[in-house]
């Protein structure tokens, strides 16, 4: 069953699929009233599921006539972005790191929903064994493994 979060950014991606501009402003109490939840709910799902590092660009400001401005990232060559990316991967990288970054891939179609899988199975199994230096193992597994895909697919 999907969560509460899910069903918001679902809602949020189709609003922004729909609007041609790749942007789409909105209001935090509408949407906390159409979702029957607090507004701090949709801060959650902006501040986890909305980040620079998933794509996502989010423009806040709150009080009467407040308003969500959320944009998506315009990426023009996507495997040169995730190379990029990869690149900029610094030699430790945490768990909500790792996920940012499969899931801003995924989302850009450069990986499928499978490898997201695979990987994040693979980097949690391996990381699991060690007590410490996870973050380091962690960022040298996620850059080799997409490194791998990517080239594969090239």
């Amino acid at each position: 069953m999907s969560s509460l979060a899910d069903h918001i950014e679902a809602y949020i991606k189709k609003m922004l699929r729909s609007s041609g501009t790749n942007s789409v402003e909105l209001s935090r109490a509408q949407m906390a009233d159409d979702f029957s939840c607090v507004p701090s709910q949709i801060n959650y799902v902006l501040s986890t599921r909305f980040t620079l590092e998933r794509g996502y660009i989010v423009e806040s400001r709150r009080g009467g006539g407040g308003y969500i401005r959320i944009g998506r990232v315009q990426v023009e060559d996507d495997y040169a972005h995730a190379v990029r990316l990869l690149q900029s991967i610094g030699s430790e990288l945490t768990e909500k790191q790792m996920d940012n970054i499969l899931v801003h891939l995924k989302d850009h179609q450069i990986i499928s929903p499978r490898e997201l899988r695979l990987i994040r199975g693979i980097v949690q199994q391996e990381a699991g064994k060690i007590g410490q230096g996870r973050n380091l193992l962690r960022a040298s597994l996620v850059r080799s493994l997409l490194f791998f895909i990517i080239e594969s697919k090239s």
